[in-house]
């Protein structure tokens, strides 16, 4: 579909939707600013660059600009590396660490910054998101055209009304609505396909100001989506909480389904593909499988977020409060099962929160790894995602700063991982299978007689015939 295309259909949808009256501004002559060239940043700024659109990303963090205008990706993601290859051969993209000049030479910005947690009490930390607004403020005090600001960092509801807004026109001297627009923009990417979800999204939201910020934002949008679901900017805001709890939900739920299966001795999967059959009401199979605990820098953040949200309101809710808790006792199961091999070399396959991801931010891997390195057990590790570059020493970086106590591994992993499967293969007593990938199953298959396996992601369909398997909830 081409630019004008979109926007012809864009604008056959007024029936469909309040925000469809101001289109002046043509996708073809839209240009784009991306604040925050991590993993959000850099998945917009790649897959909005390869659909046309002059791309100019910025990034206090000089490594991550030097990349991209490289052509390299910021983070290990699937496509994207090509996307940012292509796009800058083309003259789309450019980075720097000039975010007045990114702001300033474009329609529309993008504010994809970090949320990282509070240290004091593990809220989330808005400075960030505080300091990307005054800067973008001081630059449309300088602009006279109408220019959208658009939140795409997943921030508490209210923030972007409540924080971002004011900051924007203290700023710039201006009001919203006359001399800028703000969205919140949610996303729903999953790490190691994000490119593929930006291109067939699952749902694309928009809350807005006004009726022409939703126009312009929408007729990005329209090239990949032709269904926008609009909504005020809180409600949006609300929307990517409500998904990730829920998300996190469904892990907890089926991982108790799966401990209360094996007590019993009845197979979980068995159970849970029957129970998932209903999609009217069950949604949908996605995490609705027994495993190991989720991690990552969504789920665990946005969980104790939506906590903290019930709180404020004196809101009492108790399964939310209880999912972060149910998810450590699945890591203590993992952990009691290796614990059943005292004095035995363990080999971790997966390290990362999830396969095709070299993101360790709440890992549940790591936590298995610190229990083992503080009991004194010797372990291996092998993850083909998870190289010592400059993009990995990062995401340990944020493991430091995030989970002190893991420091300690964060000092010996690098020393603990290894560039191959076979070498952890040869080396380990038993092997724990934390990734779903193929590769691992062959190793499983083709392991030396003898050598145990502790299976947390279900491997195969058909349970294994043999004394040296071990499944976590199977």
């Amino acid at each position: 579909m081409t630019a004008m295309q979109a926007l012809k259909d864009l604008s056959s949808q007024t029936e469909k939707s309040q925000y469809s009256g101001h289109l002046e501004m043509t996708v073809d002559r839209l240009s784009i600013s991306v604040v925050g060239l991590g993993y959000v940043g850099a998945v917009t700024l790649g897959c909005l660059a390869n659909l046309g659109f002059r791309m100019y990303g910025a990034d206090i963090i000089e490594k991550k600009s030097n990349a991209v205008n490289a052509g390299r990706s910021t983070i290990d993601e699937e496509s994207l590396g090509d996307l940012l290859r292509d796009s800058v051969a083309r003259g789309l993209v450019q980075a720097s660490t000039d975010v007045k000049a990114a702001v300033r030479a474009t329609d529309m910005t993008f504010l994809c910054v970090g949320m990282p947690e509070s240290e004091a009490d593990g809220t989330d930390n808005l400075d960030a998101i505080r300091q990307a607004a005054r800067t973008v403020g001081e630059v449309l005090a300088e602009k006279d055209g109408y220019h959208v600001v658009v939140v795409r960092s997943s921030t508490p509801p209210g923030t972007t009304m409540n924080v971002v807004v004011p900051v924007l026109e203290e700023a710039s001297g201006k009001s919203l609505n006359t001399g800028f627009g703000v969205c919140f923009n949610p996303q729903f990417f999953r790490e190691g396909v994000a490119v593929a979800d930006f291109y067939a999204p699952s749902k694309t939201v928009i809350g807005a100001s006004d009726h022409r910020a939703a126009a312009m934002l929408a007729s990005v949008y329209r090239l990949v989506d032709d269904r926008i679901l609009m909504c005020n900017i809180t409600a949006a805001e609300m929307v990517k909480y409500i998904d990730n709890v829920w998300h996190a939900t469904k892990v907890t739920f089926s991982n108790e389904v799966g401990r209360l299966c094996k007590a019993v001795e009845i197979d979980s999967h068995e159970v849970m593909n029957i129970f998932v059959q209903d999609q009217k009401l069950n949604l949908s199979p996605y995490y609705l499988k027994p495993g190991f605990a989720f991690g990552g820098s969504c789920l665990p953040q946005e969980v104790r977020a939506i906590e903290d949200l019930a709180k404020s309101f004196q809101i009492q809710t108790p399964l939310f409060q209880s999912i972060l808790k149910s998810n450590a006792m699945q890591i203590e199961e993992g952990l009691r099962m290796i614990r059943k091999f005292p004095g035995k070399r363990i080999g971790f396959l997966g390290v990362a929160f999830k396969c095709d991801s070299d993101d360790l931010r709440d890992s549940p891997a790591l936590e298995l790894m610190a229990a083992l390195l503080s009991d004194g057990t010797g372990f291996s590790a092998f993850d083909p995602s998870l190289r010592i570059s400059e993009v990995s020493r990062g995401h340990f970086e944020d493991v430091r700063r995030a989970r002190p106590k893991l420091n300690e591994l964060m000092d010996y992993l690098p020393k603990l991982l290894r560039p191959n499967l076979e070498e952890v293969i040869a080396e380990s007593d038993v092997l724990v299978i934390s990734h779903n990938k193929d590769y691992y199953r062959q190793a499983v298959l083709r392991r030396p007689k003898g050598t145990h396996v502790i299976d947390l992601v279900r491997l195969f369909k058909d349970v294994p015939d043999d004394p040296t398997y071990h499944g976590i909830s199977w």
